[in-house]
Order: structure tokens, then C-alpha cells, then sequence
């Protein structure tokens, strides 16, 4: 069931302040055509369970098959979305041209990014900025376009590496100062900087193939509260040096409280850990732990939903927990320009 109508898209033309053209732009197989499912899902285009798999915008029968975007293709989304936190929700459109990761396709990145205005680049945060994220950051910064980042795959540092929230959070690092000196040597000097930083909410983690993507913003507001700080003041802290001591109730910038004890950073207590817990408790099929994390996360699950195989069951939770399509709006609206 579709979200949105023609007359709705219709009259959200009128408006350009609330469009917003953008790329989708990677290395082949770091997951683009697959994020872009979790968009296509929100807008109703495809249902949230097959999304991830359906790989919607490769529509050629040889994408289906190899599994790869050949040529680039461009699909019209209608969003209601709160972006100043008020309460009230305005339409939005997003025109949204996912392109080929493929080197032999570059031609058809090129297209998709001059007739768009902001682009989504998604690194796979195993692999890192390989040749063609350097290659389509490039041109993406030579025709003045703004970009947003995506580290993605996180799955695969929670299931098959086994990382802990240090090593995590040094190799997301890591990834997001490549991607960052890429940006610094091509930028254009009429342009304001395009440096991408997660305390700023223009970089999102998360996975594509499970549909789930947080950025820090979503984390901030859910601890503003609890600690008494504004959300934004709450996002500075949950990235870089950032320690909380539980003890003393207080932050510092020192990884050691005064009788030696070792710190986690702010970014690996409130964010990574309580990922990784739900992810270990899930695989381990531990029901009473479910519940009681489902409760704390406020997902709720009908009967079927719980009898779900492990794989099944993480994807929907996390899917419901931190949905990549809420992450990703949120970064696309807020941070990159409108035709205007």
C-alpha cells in the first residue's frame, strides 16, 4: 500500500524549499540499491519485510541476476516528516537516483549527479573508502554537490567479526576521516565545508541488509532527557573523548576517574553496548532477556512475530527499534540543500 498519492506529489512540486534531489553513490556491493530499499519501504512502496532483499530500484532482469546496479535509476518519494521537532509533520519530496557502484558505469554516476543536488555515499564499514568511493566522491565535489555519509554493514562488525564498541567506534573513526580527506582535497572553494561529522548528524551507522541505521541524533534525544542537557549539547557528547563517569555523575575527557578506573567512551556506554547486548541476546535465544530489552526499547511483537527464526527475528526488531529509514530521512532533510 502505497503512503502517498499523485495529487500529493503533485502539490508538493510547488514547494521547492521541501524537495530534495539526491544521489545514491558507493563502491559496488557496499550496499547502496539495498539501503535504498529501507526509503522505498517507508514510502509503501514495498513491504518492510521484503525490504533489504527486493533490491527494488534494480529493475533491469541482468541486475536481478548479478546482483549489481548497471544503470542508474530514479524514483519519487513522498514523506511526511517533523523536522524542527514541533509536532507538526510537513510533506517532503525526495527524488532519489540510485547509481552503479561498477568503475565500467561511471558514466552513468556522472548523469545521476548533475541533475541532483545532495548525495547519500555509503561505505561498507569493513572494506572502508575503496578506488570508486573516491572516484564518485570526487566528481560528486567537482559539480558542487553536498554529500551525507552512511557507514554501513555494521551487521557484519556485531555477527561475524565479533568486535567490541572500541574497536567499532576506532574503525568507524577510521572510515569517516578517509571519506573526509577525499572531501577536504576536492571541495570546491565557493562552497561552504562539506567535512562530514557524526556530532553533526551527517553521518548515520548502520545496516542495510537487516534495515537498521541509527545517527547520533536519535540516541541524543533518547538520553537529553535523562541527563538534563539539550539534545544538541547531547550529540557533542556522545562523539570523540567523551567519557561518563557513573560514580562521580559527571562527564569528563579523560578515559580514568581519579582512583584509576577505566572509562568507556560515551559513544560505546550508550550507543554500541546496549546494540550489541539486544544483538548477543537475540542469537543466544534467551526469551526472558528479550522481553525485558523489548520493553526497554518499546518494540512490541505479536505472537507469530516471536516465533520468527533467530536471522528473522534480529532484523524485525531492529528494524523496529531503529528503523534506517527514519536515519536516513532525518540526515537527507536536515542536512542536504533543497533545489531553492
Amino acid at each position: 500500500m502505497v503512503n502517498f498519492t499523485v495529487d500529493q506529489l503533485r502539490e508538493i512540486m510547488d514547494f521547492p524549499n521541501n524537495i530534495r534531489n539526491i544521489s545514491v553513490i558507493a563502491h559496488v556491493d557496499h550496499g547502496k540499491s539495498t539501503l535504498t530499499d529501507s526509503l522505498i519501504a517507508k514510502a509503501g512502496i514495498i513491504a518492510d519485510t521484503k525490504a533489504g532483499n527486493a533490491r527494488y530500484t534494480d529493475t533491469r532482469e541482468d541486475e536481478q541476476q548479478r546482483g549489481i546496479t548497471i544503470k542508474s535509476t530514479g524514483v519519487s518519494l513522498f514523506y511526511k516528516y517533523d523536522l524542527g521537532g514541533t509536532g507538526e509533520k510537513e510533506g517532503y519530496l525526495i527524488n532519489l537516483i540510485d547509481s552503479p557502484g561498477h568503475v565500467d558505469f561511471s558514466s552513468e554516476v556522472t548523469a545521476a549527479l548533475r541533475v541532483t543536488d545532495g548525495a547519500l555515499v555509503v561505505v561498507d564499514c569493513v572494506e572502508g573508502v575503496c578506488v570508486q568511493t573516491e572516484t564518485v566522491l570526487r566528481q560528486a565535489m567537482q559539480e558542487k554537490i553536498r554529500p551525507v555519509v552512511i557507514v554501513n554493514k555494521v551487521d557484519r562488525h556485531l555477527m561475524e567479526l565479533k568486535y567490541d564498541g572500541e574497536t567499532m567506534y576506532q574503525n568507524f573513526i577510521r572510515v569517516i576521516d578517509m571519506v573526509n580527506v577525499i572531501v577536504s582535497t576536492y571541495e570546491q572553494p565557493d562552497m561552504d565545508t562539506c567535512i562530514v561529522d557524526p556530532a553533526e548528524g551527517t553521518v548515520a551507522f548502520g545496516s542495510g541488509k537487516d534495515q537498521w541505521g541509527f545517527t547520533l541524533q536519535r540516541f541524543a534525544r533518547m538520553y537529553a532527557e535523562k541527563f538534563g542537557i539539550s539534545p544538541e549539547k547531547m550529540m557533542s557528547k556522545l562523539w570523540g573523548d567523551n567519557y561518563f563517569d557513573a560514580e562521580g555523575k559527571k562527564w569528563t575527557k579523560s578515559n580514568m576517574t581519579k582512583d584509576g578506573k577505566l572509562l568507556q567512551r560515551a559513544f560505546v556506554t550508550f550507543i554500541m553496548n546496549p546494540i550489541i547486548k539486544l544483538t548477543k541476546v537475540i542469537t543466544d535465544g534467551k526469551k526472558k532477556k528479550i522481553d525485558k530489552m523489548l520493553k526497554t526499547c518499546q518494540v512490541i511483537l505479536s505472537t507469530e512475530e516471536r516465533a520468527l527464526p533467530t536471522k528473522k527475528l534480529l532484523k524485525m526488531i531492529m528494524q523496529r527499534w531503529i528503523n534506517a529509514s527514519d536515519a536516513l530521512l532525518e540526515m537527507i532533510i536536515a542536512h542536504l540543500p533543497s533545489p531553492r
